[in-house]
């Protein structure tokens, strides 16, 4: 939304599904471009899926391509009000990108549709589609997800997009970012005639339209992460913490945008605190917190112990009474409880963990679902879930 803001693209649909209440809620407060602001006909508008028992034709999206397809309407009516071209964006990714220099070379090359790029190491090749180019930058061939020797089939001189020599022999591929620009009619004409059963864009309609159509490569050499996994995510998160950062917000030129939440400012007493990131409004006592990113109104009592953990915070507070109140029943509040050690972990909004509890996954443990006791491991990571209480003295 930011980069769409930044670049100057103001009218804006965002295809959500599953569980999707709350990002529908931040999307209304946060991006509402009427709330005083003048940006003429701009808007942002949500097109939830929808799956109603017994309704026709409503169903989750089955893809990138098919959650287009189910609105595909609303584009036919961008079409009849001469919008030219559309931009397609995945929201699981984590970079700051001018859409309108990608928009442009799409514009020069006349294309059809327009790929944006990075370049790629033979460590991380084999989880992305990737693309071979002409000396004009038109994509020849696309591989979804390659391995073994046709992983290697698919290596390039990078150089060809712009790289130094160097570079050209560390980053061997060409990755897409799945981001798109599409000629509005060309888009129209693949998901209702050519291909009315594809459901994604990188693996299916990309591929596909590479033999008809003038399909583009854009190169992006800047930081850019796929952030839709557990650990992708959890990594990016916690790279945040270094100094300097490979990715930083603080750009004034381009910041990013999010819902104010008017918290007061975070209070820390007698915390040793070490390559971290601490929002509002927490209560810090007495604790230790290490590469770790402390999320807002966040409490973690004396003797606790933070390190490699993202917190995501609290949606509200409760009050020194109430907590005291719950203590005394034998209860956990809202938080991390006294003499608890974490490591290696994500906790979930609304967390309650007790005293004396240690999350450190010592066995190694890779996968586990034990959601019945409120977390789960994915790839070696402890995920304590949304509103879950972990009991005093739990070993985890």
């Amino acid at each position: 939304m930011s980069n769409c803001i930044n670049s100057g693209i103001r009218k804006i649909y965002v295809l959500t599904q599953f569980n999707s209440f709350s990002l529908n809620r931040h999307l209304s407060t946060t991006y509402n471009f009427g709330n005083g602001m003048s940006f003429g006909d701009a808007f942002v508008e949500v097109l939830a899926a929808t799956q109603t028992p017994g309704t026709a034709g409503k169903r989750w999206f089955q893809g990138t391509a098919d959650a287009v397809r189910q609105f595909i309407w609303v584009f036919e009516d961008a079409k009849n009000k001469n919008v030219e071209n559309i931009v397609i964006l995945s929201g699981d990714h984590l970079y700051r990108m001018d859409y309108m220099k990608f928009v442009q070379k799409h514009l020069d090359t006349n294309a059809d549709i327009t790929v944006s790029c990075v370049p790629m190491d033979y460590s991380r090749a084999s989880d992305y589609g990737l693309m071979k180019v002409d000396k004009s930058g038109r994509i020849t061939e696309f591989a979804e997800k390659p391995e073994g020797s046709d992983l290697e089939a698919m290596e390039v001189d990078t150089s060809l997009l712009g790289l130094s020599p160097q570079e050209a022999r560390e980053y061997p591929f060409i990755a897409s970012m799945g981001v798109y620009v599409f000629r509005t009619e060309t888009l129209l004409k693949l998901l209702r005639w050519s291909y009315p059963f594809s459901n994604d864009f990188g693996s299916e309609i990309i591929p596909a339209a590479l033999r008809e159509h003038n399909v583009q490569a854009y190169l992006f050499n800047h930081y850019w992460e796929d952030i839709g996994t557990i650990k992708s995510f959890f990594d990016a998160n916690l790279a945040l913490t270094q100094q300097p950062p490979k990715f930083d917000f603080n750009d004034p030129k381009t910041p990013f945008f999010t819902s104010p939440r008017y918290l007061p400012p975070t209070k820390v007493e007698n915390c040793k605190i070490t390559e971290a990131i601490v929002s509002h409004g927490c209560f810090l006592r007495d604790c230790t917190i290490h590469h770790s990113v402390v999320g807002l109104r966040s409490r973690l009592e004396s003797g606790v112990e933070l390190v490699d953990t993202m917190m995501m915070g609290a949606d509200s507070y409760q009050t020194d009474s109430e907590i005291a109140c719950l203590l005394a029943q034998g209860k956990v509040p809202v938080g991390v409880g006294e003499n608890t050690k974490i490591r290696n972990c994500i906790i979930d909004k609304n967390a309650k963990i007790g005293r004396n509890v240690v999350i450190a996954n010592s066995e190694g443990v890779e996968e586990a679902d034990r959601a019945d006791e409120g977390f789960y491991i994915k790839s070696g990571i402890t995920i304590i879930m949304k509103d879950a209480t972990i009991e005093d003295g739990t070993l985890i």
